[in-house]
């Protein structure tokens, strides 16, 4: 009961970090462009990572690694977190947070569809039915309620949110081939991206411009969505022996972030938004609903 209860305390953590990063992104985007966003950013979480892996006294297993899966680090550092962010953020400065964070939930689905056409998975008709509630959501919030019309309130942050999704779905995937420790993973594709990232920054943007705040609110960014929350969520898996319960608590996430976009920096939250977003959810429901399903009929 104590190793469950611990477990459920780091997830609900990693979960309550996770609801505030959406407003962490508006903020930070008022003092610094997405590319010194992703730069900032990816550096706070390369020195937490590292950080980590220091006092496991695991910094030694990094170049072996390295030397050994070249060509899949560089394929994987780029994408996540270098690419995958850019896009990312690139939304986010496009759309209210309030529309491009329920979005952006739309990952897994994307998994999904991307699992059966890369890695032969089938699509079963659950994860079709999933598909068509998740991408109604979308529509919602993109029109606003307005779905007939298809007017956006901008198609480009749109495609940028939804494309994000397909390039995390990818990043996984790509894990799928590979079982290294997920820290040192995560460790060796932010040293790959930090040095295209530092080298783009410097010459399209000026660092010089950004003040104090901008500083704080990436450092922010770059502890809680990609370091430390991500490692709080890890140890809670590996605790736990109820996982899906575990799980559970991720669907809570977005509702919070709407709350403190309202909260905080004003965001009006349209009622399409969160009706979209209960499409959204409902379709990620069916589909850990298949699965479990599945594994009891396997037991």
């Amino acid at each position: 009961m104590a190793t469950e209860r611990k477990a459920f305390l780091l997830a609900l953590a990693a979960v309550l970090l996770w609801s505030t990063v959406a407003t962490a992104f508006k903020i930070t985007l008022n003092y610094m462009s997405p590319l010194q966003m992703v730069t900032a950013a990816s550096v706070v979480s390369w020195l937490f990572l590292m950080g980590i892996l220091l006092v496991q006294g695991r910094l030694r297993e990094l170049l072996p690694e390295w030397r050994q899966y070249r060509g899949y680090y560089l394929l994987l550092g780029l994408l996540n977190p270098l690419v995958y962010y850019l896009i990312l953020f690139e939304a986010y400065r496009l759309l209210p947070a309030s529309q491009a964070q329920p979005l952006n939930y739309t990952w897994a689905i994307a998994l999904t569809l991307m699992a059966g056409i890369f890695l032969g998975q089938k699509i079963r008709k659950r994860d079709w039915i999933a598909c068509a509630f998740g991408y109604l959501g979308v529509l919602f919030i993109a029109t606003q309620g307005d779905i007939f019309s298809l007017s956006f309130t901008s198609p480009l942050g749109v495609a940028l949110a939804l494309l994000s999704t397909f390039l995390w779905a990818g990043y996984w995937i790509l894990n799928t081939r590979h079982r290294a420790e997920p820290v040192l993973t995560l460790a060796l594709c932010f040293s790959i991206a930090i040095p295209f990232a530092l080298g783009a920054s410097f010459i399209w943007s000026d660092w010089s411009q950004v003040p104090w705040q901008g500083w704080v609110a990436v450092s922010y960014v770059g502890l809680f969505e990609m370091g430390l929350t991500f490692v709080l969520w890890l140890k809670a898996m590996k605790l736990t022996k109820n996982t899906a319960k575990i799980s559970n608590l991720i669907f809570i996430s977005p509702f919070i972030s709407l709350l403190l976009l309202a909260a905080i920096i004003g965001e009006i939250i349209h009622p399409s938004t969160v009706f979209g977003l209960l499409l959204i959810i409902t379709g990620l429901v069916i589909q850990q609903w298949r699965r479990r399903t599945r594994v009891a009929g396997e037991g």
